[in-house]
């Protein structure tokens, strides 16, 4: 898997792979002929970037489970190069699904914002947006010497927040069938599950 690793190492490759997806958002019209996409196009790209973030904000999250389980993976010290730049690319692609909804909804104006946003759903993917610009805002190397390496890693334990009221957001809001934000967080559930499991494992002391 050398040549995998060489490859997600390079800073080109993960730009790629992150901006190109959010660049060519009407790819269903293509693979299935999606009739969202064909009659309601910005409909259709708030929730594709609405997914993106989420799957970005689920791979960030993995990151550190991977890194645990599997130490010594050339793969995994690849992708963990890329954290930051994964992180703040699930903030931008949350905050351009946050414009296109408030486009779609409120035509360009907040005259029913106040209403919209009271409804449930609403709150729950604000904050979640709220918490991801904070970490983005926090996430260069001078916070981290500003604020402490204690204090900067428990403030950005609220990622795992931001995931939780994502993945409810997406599903109240039908956004993603249930069972595609089961598939988007799934696995960091069960990495994370076997991360702790690990870790308790090692510190356990002999019988």
């Amino acid at each position: 898997m050398r040549w995998l690793a060489v490859i997600l190492r390079s800073k080109g490759v993960a730009w790629v792979l992150i901006v190109l997806p959010g660049l060519w958002p009407a790819w269903p019209l293509f693979v299935q002929q999606d009739a969202t996409a064909l009659t309601d196009p910005l409909k259709f790209i708030l929730h594709h970037w609405g997914f993106l973030a989420c799957v970005l904000l689920a791979l960030v999250l993995a990151l550190t489970p991977l890194r645990v389980l599997w130490p010594r993976s050339e793969v995994t010290q690849a992708l963990n190069r890329h954290r930051r730049l994964v992180g703040v690319s699930a903030f931008a692609y949350a905050l351009l699904h946050f414009l296109a909804h408030t486009r779609h909804v409120y035509d360009g104006t907040f005259e029913t914002f106040g209403k919209e946003i009271q409804k449930p759903f609403q709150l729950t993917g604000l904050a979640a947006l709220v918490i991801l610009l904070l970490l983005t805002l926090t996430s260069l190397d001078a916070a981290v010497r500003w604020m402490g390496g204690r204090a900067w890693k428990n403030l950005h334990r609220l990622a795992y927040v931001a995931a939780a009221l994502a993945a409810w957001h997406q599903a109240a809001a039908r956004k993603l069938f249930p069972l595609q934000v089961v598939w988007i967080f799934g696995p960091l559930l069960v990495l994370e599950i076997a991360r702790l499991w690990r870790q308790r494992r090692r510190t356990s002391p002999p019988p």
